[in-house]
């Protein structure tokens, strides 16, 4: 008896101890800050980001009845300046269309002339939201050793929801999420052979 109470004991401590570890997993990805890298060829920087959907149960609901949802990833770097006004290195946009597809039951993901068709609205808004190696800016543009501010959000554009639902953006807050910018600051290194 004494040997079964202290197995179970054992597993419940081992079980418990391993909990916080997959949940601390999770929003460690989500959390994780953006990053510029070079390409294979050195020729571009490319943005790694990750984002969080601000897709409320109005907004699913609206989705789900055949209204598309149009948001829009924004990239910015700016050299800041002293002696002037900040200087606008690159600016980069790409606009994404969710929209729900009743005949198929499947939800599909437009974006750069491109459509992804998925079986689920989570699967479509995490896809949408794991930004991967997405080229911001020649590497030609950027001074070695001088550094850039760097922001990025993904946001919910109200202007092209239908009429109505552009009044309820003004008035209600679930039919308007804010997304804040996620910034940076980044350093492109000085090339070795110029050390």
């Amino acid at each position: 008896m004494i040997a079964r109470f202290a197995l179970a004991l054992a597993l419940a401590a081992t079980l418990w101890g391993q909990m916080p570890a997959a949940r601390a997993a999770e929003p460690a990805e989500s959390s994780a800050p953006p990053r510029l890298e070079l390409d294979a060829g050195g020729d571009s920087w490319m943005l790694s980001a990750q984002f969080e959907v601000p897709l409320t149960r109005p907004f699913e609901d609206a989705v789900r009845r055949g209204v598309p949802l149009y948001f829009v990833l924004e990239f910015e770097l700016i050299r800041p300046r002293w002696w002037w006004l900040d200087e606008r290195v690159a600016e980069r946009s790409i606009v994404y269309r969710l929209a729900y597809h009743a005949l198929t039951r499947q939800f599909r993901l437009g974006f750069d002339g491109l459509t992804q068709v998925f079986d689920s609205l989570d699967e479509a808004t995490r896809t949408m939201a794991s930004v991967r190696n997405w080229r911001v800016v020649d590497a030609s543009r950027l001074t070695p050793g001088t550094e850039y501010e760097a922001q990025v959000r993904l946001r919910l554009d109200t202007s092209q929801l239908p009429k109505p639902f552009q009044v309820n953006a003004i008035t209600n807050r679930d039919w308007n999420p804010q997304s804040e910018w996620k910034r940076f600051t980044f350093t492109p290194p000085t090339p070795k052979s110029a050390q």
